[in-house]
């Protein structure tokens, strides 16, 4: 009489262990599917992670910044380029100070960086690759890294000109002979106001204006009045090709790109002072709100590996050892054949706005 009764408690909790059982699994499935979901929302997420930047530089010209774009955006990076002259540059990102849109600038030198740093828009950071290069070139504070180093330079037409004719000096150019034969790049860039202040620093007077003598300012002053201001939209290498002005101020992968892009070779004056060498750099912005990507553009950009594929691409010298062991022959001569100028920066620094502001109201015609 206890049969039924018993096949009753046994289908009821075989049920019962079922439904326990179906439940487990569903709740296994259901985490498992979480698991799942969650981890394809953080690939998707990754995925469509914005990394698109602002980018300032005086370093984009002759097709520099269309080849930085083409090659970041094979990273993932959507960079969008501003190219200034060094000057208007740093004047630029100092009048946005309360409305910041780059996130980051390279091809400035020290001198301008330096001024950066005083507005404080400049972030502290170390790039992977700081431990690479000799960070005597850069900022012993971490907020700019060096890439780049430029020597500045005259070239001059071998056709219109030989070492024994050539100015020999800067201070030389100024002669009555010379007289719109050189052409001087745009006064707001960073080369021609390093060059100038190559100039002028030969002259420190602590009575003079300035800090400059006055023999010093004669000088700077017939070099401004004997020589051609870059126009802008001009080609200053076709009016030296052409003879028309057969001397023109450049930096060392500008002299370098050009006669490879136009098939001739210019001769480059030596004075026996050296040149002035700028180290370009690298440097992040304090309210970008985009750090992270910009830190991981930096590391890619001053990799050895993107620096020798820059110099081999525009003649550059990079500070980076194993992109310079990767340069171009041509690169290796022209270091070869230039020595630095001894240049006392912080003299320059504290002095270049006001000797930039005599020359513009003072020299220019």
């Amino acid at each position: 009489t206890l049969f039924p009764y018993t096949t009753l408690f046994r289908s009821e909790a075989i049920m019962k262990n079922t439904r326990i059982k179906f439940l487990a699994l569903t709740l296994a499935v259901s985490i498992l599917m979480t698991v799942v979901t969650g981890c394809a929302t953080n690939k998707s997420s990754q995925e469509k992670k914005d990394k698109s930047l602002v980018i300032y530089t005086n370093s984009g010209s002759d097709g520099r910044a269309e080849w930085l774009t083409e090659q970041a955006a094979l990273k993932g990076f959507k960079v969008s380029i501003v190219t200034l002259g060094a000057g208007d540059l740093t004047n630029r990102l100092v009048a946005e100070k309360n409305n910041q849109i780059a996130d980051l600038v390279f091809g400035l030198n020290a001198v301008e960086y330096e001024k950066l740093k005083k507005q404080k828009l400049l972030m502290k950071y170390k790039p992977f690759w700081a431990k690479e290069v000799d960070m005597s070139l850069g900022d012993k504070e971490g907020y700019y890294y060096p890439i780049v180093t430029q020597p500045l330079l005259l070239a001059y037409n071998n056709k219109s000109y030989n070492k024994q004719t050539v100015p020999m000096d800067w201070t030389e150019i100024v002669k009555k002979e010379y007289k719109n034969k050189y052409t001087i790049l745009n006064l707001g860039g960073g080369t021609s106001k390093t060059i100038l202040a190559s100039i002028l620093v030969r002259y420190k007077d602590t009575n003079g204006q300035y800090g400059i003598s006055k023999e010093g300012w004669e000088v700077v002053k017939n070099y401004i009045q004997n020589g051609h201001i870059e126009v802008t939209g001009e080609d200053v290498y076709a009016a030296a090709i052409s003879g028309e002005r057969p001397m023109v101020m450049t930096y060392g992968s500008g002299l370098l790109q050009n006669e490879k892009k136009r098939g001739v070779n210019f001769g480059i004056m030596k004075p026996k002072v050296g040149v002035p060498f700028v180290v370009e750099q690298v440097a992040i912005f304090n309210n970008s709100k985009k750090t992270d990507v910009a830190k991981e553009f930096v590391d890619w950009f001053g990799s050895a590996e993107v620096q020798a594929e820059w110099s081999v691409k525009f003649g550059s010298v990079p500070v980076q050892p194993a992109a310079l062991a990767k340069s171009s022959p041509e690169v290796k001569e022209l270091m070869a054949n230039v020595k630095p100028q001894k240049i006392d920066w912080t003299f320059v620094a504290n002095n270049i706005d006001k000797w930039m502001e005599k020359v513009q109201l003072e020299f220019v015609k």
